[in-house]
């Protein structure tokens, strides 16, 4: 049972899943990425892939969370549920502006300056799958579902990505993907983008989600369903070969 001064991502943090925190954020793919053990074609595969996610599924899932922000013309123009909304709003239209800078922008010209293929790649099913509850939690659950998930996506991304960066730092491996990795890390371990999951985490708790109730238990699931997707998301060798147009 948590405590009562204890927040809900605090909570979740600390929780024993089904698929184990360390299975999302020090996969294999990671290892090797912070090794220089990564192929170019297998950091191709994987880049195309998350431009889908980026491109595609972000924006539709940050359009409904801020569908569901609930404004009213009953809340004064300087009341907490006014500021509240307001801040939620620039959050979220801070993550669908980097999700957009990263898709249209990010993602391509770090492929052109490293020789990446963004084209010629299949779906990945377990891509199909990250989208599909993407978009299922941002239609059919609740808002504080949708900041959980979020926030979950985003925390699990930053910490592997800084799991990449704790390897780069021990390794004496200069892979043929080296240094693309080494952009990556810096475009998702950088001060702006910790400040990011950390307003995401204020945004969750600020839902004041009560220890025990059936939201806080739906908070739990959404983080291990989040967890479980992100473990598969991340692709494997053979993958490659399946999956070349």
């Amino acid at each position: 049972m948590a405590s009562t001064s204890e927040t809900l991502t605090q909570h979740l943090q600390s929780l024993s899943t089904p698929t184990p925190y360390t299975a999302a954020t020090e996969h294999p793919f990671l290892v090797a990425a912070g090794s220089g053990k990564l192929s170019k074609e297998l950091l191709s595969l994987y880049l195309a892939q998350d431009r889908l996610y980026a491109a595609h599924a972000y924006p539709r899932f940050i359009g409904n969370l801020v569908a569901s922000v609930p404004f009213s013309s009953l809340h004064a123009l300087k009341s907490k549920e006014e500021r509240d909304n307001q801040h939620l709003v620039r959050v979220l239209s801070y993550s669908l502006q980097n999700s957009v800078r990263e898709s249209n922008y990010f993602f391509v010209q770090v492929a052109e300056k490293f020789g990446l293929q963004l084209d010629g790649w299949r779906e990945r099913k377990e891509t199909r799958d990250y989208m599909d509850s993407m978009a299922a939690t941002a239609t059919w659950g609740s808002l504080t579902e949708g900041l959980v998930f979020l926030w979950a996506m985003e925390r699990v991304y930053l910490d592997a990505w800084t799991h990449v960066r704790s390897v780069l730092a021990k390794s004496k491996e200069e892979g043929p993907a080296s240094p693309a990795i080494r952009t990556l890390v810096d475009n998702w371990t950088n001060d702006e983008f910790v400040k990011f999951v950390d307003d995401l985490g204020d945004l969750v708790n600020k839902q004041n989600v009560r220890p025990g109730s059936e939201e806080w238990l739906q908070g739990e699931r959404v983080w291990a369903r989040v967890l479980e997707l992100e473990q598969a998301f991340w692709p494997k060798e053979s993958d490659v070969a399946l999956l070349k147009l």
